[in-house]
């Protein structure tokens, strides 16, 4: 089977979340004997290419990339439909001529994929790794920070994200204005200022957009309950499975390890919504009793880098950088309990996967994302996220008990493989492309 994998970006200069997923697809496809294209792009303010599509390799599977500096996004509407981008998807598609297309994250291709997909009559998957379907930040975080259950009527709460987004201004001026200006402008865009008007219109169109879009779709697959709850609440009609994410890594046991300060891991992109800063708020009321290894990019937000460099100041705490994903295991083995206090709503990141994986117990925010791979006092511990009082509670509790970790860990599993996805992602291939994939 001819599989046509698209995906916004890819490796080697982009290696998060979905773009890992996309390339383990990639891997396992081709060891089962399939024939994987991945198709990519470079985003826009990227280094330009030197065409306008570019083919190479990565694993010794054929890359298709395309340069989004060619196309921008001039406004709003252009981030989820630009017709600019079809007679690029069909040239594409007509010259790998897949079996299906398999869609791992939309943005940068557009819905202008999907309309190509079905004039050329392709039959079309996807996996929903976040919840760009119907939210305009894709993470279902409303202005004032509260879990959002998607556009409203009026879609106000969406041009409250837009205008007024949380982190910003959070005096009571800037609140009042948040639940008075959204919902008047929503309802008459002509009170709004001029400038406002285009992005108003884009995001009252989006929802019914995307969602007649994904009509299109056979069949999408989700890897956590939650996200398959989600879009099933919402105007998307789309059948759904439940396919959770697999992991490849050394299951060996912990090593053992001498005494001293609780260790703990961050792994992750430093930027503010993955909540590094609450830990290091946390961990100041006992310095003593926990060390940190953080890893991640510093450059990839340099002013909220330099923030939590400035609050690690006196506190056990090493900045560690990157490292290539072949020391996962690694990694995780000199870290006795990760933490991921994240003020987002996650969706299984494979960090938390590969942590259970490797028996390492978690910390986690109770985003329903994370939480239901989470058994309280069998394999870590969730806390209400946003809480430096919960999140020390949870660490108080090890420093309290240094066996605790230990006593965890011996819980702390992960089965399922990438192996293991793969197959039912081949099996989810068959029924789309009969007919039948699940409701």
């Amino acid at each position: 089977m001819r599989v046509a994998l698209y995906v916004h970006c890819y490796f080697p200069d982009h290696f998060y979340g979905t773009e890992s997923y996309t390339r383990t697809v990639a891997r396992e496809l081709k060891a089962l004997g399939h024939e994987p294209v991945v198709v990519t792009a470079t985003f826009p303010g990227e280094p330009a290419q030197g065409a306008l599509v570019e083919r190479d390799s990565f694993d010794d599977i054929p890359v298709i990339r395309i340069d989004r500096n060619v196309h921008p996004n001039a406004a709003v509407r252009d981030t989820f439909h630009l017709p600019a981008l079809r007679f690029i998807h069909e040239r594409i598609l007509r010259d790998i001529r897949p079996d299906i297309v398999h869609v791992c994250h939309l943005i940068n291709h557009t819905t202008a994929l999907l309309e190509v997909t079905g004039r050329l009559g392709l039959p079309t998957v996807a996996t929903f790794t976040d919840f760009f379907g119907f939210c305009f930040n894709n993470k279902l975080d409303a202005a004032d920070g509260s879990l959002c259950s998607g556009p409203d009527a009026d879609r106000a709460n969406c041009v409250a994200c837009a205008f007024f987004p949380s982190g910003k201004d959070k005096g009571a001026v800037q609140g009042l204005l948040r639940a008075v200006v959204p919902p008047v402008v929503a309802r008459a865009p002509r009170l709004a200022p001029a400038d406002w008007r285009g992005t108003i219109a884009a995001l009252k169109e989006r929802p019914g957009h995307l969602a007649a879009a994904y009509a299109g779709y056979a069949g999408a697959l989700t890897p956590t309950r939650f996200m398959l709850e989600s879009y099933r609440r919402s105007d998307i009609r789309v059948p759904l499975d439940l396919c959770r994410f697999g992991i490849d890594i050394d299951r060996a046991p912990k090593p053992e390890r001498s005494a001293g300060p609780l260790r703990l891991g961050f792994i992750g992109q430093l930027a503010p919504h993955k909540g590094l800063h609450l830990l290091l708020d946390a961990m100041t009321s006992a310095p003593a009793a926990f060390s940190l290894d953080i890893y991640g990019d510093e450059r990839m937000d340099p002013a909220y880098a330099a923030e939590v460099r400035a609050a690690s100041a006196g506190l056990q705490v090493a900045f560690r950088g990157t490292f290539p994903v072949e020391r996962m295991a690694a990694v995780l083995a000199e870290i006795d309990v990760l933490v991921i206090p994240s003020v987002w709503v996650e969706n299984s990141p494979l960090i938390l996967l590969q942590a259970l994986a490797t028996h390492t117990p978690v910390l986690v925010s109770d985003v329903e994302g994370m939480s239901e791979f989470v058994e309280n006092g069998v394999n870590g511990f969730t806390f209400t996220k946003g809480s430096v009082k919960a999140l020390y509670g949870r660490l108080e509790a090890f420093a309290r008990d240094p066996g605790l970790a230990r006593t965890l860990s011996a819980g702390t599993r992960y089965d399922r493989t990438s192996r293991h996805m793969v197959e039912d992602v081949v099996a989810f291939y068959d029924r789309a492309r009969q007919g039948r994939a699940s409701a």
